[in-house]
């Protein structure tokens, strides 16, 4: 299980960053990845988080292709 800590780094936010955390074992979790390549360009669905981190992100999406 990850600490608060990993999580705020994880997701790119401050370490000022507020965060909740609500479980809700009952409610399916729909996942798709948040970066598709089609055509070979990187396209980003939905939306940007204020603080997100994106050469981290663009480095993370390299390394895993």
């Amino acid at each position: 299980m990850e600490q608060p800590v990993e999580v705020r780094f994880n997701l790119g936010f401050n370490p000022d960053t507020e965060m909740e955390a609500i479980e809700q074992p009952d409610k399916p979790v729909e996942q798709r990845p948040s970066m598709v390549r089609p055509d070979g360009l990187w396209v980003h669905q939905g939306s940007a988080e204020p603080h997100a981190n994106w050469e981290r992100i663009l480095k993370d999406m390299r390394e895993e292709h």
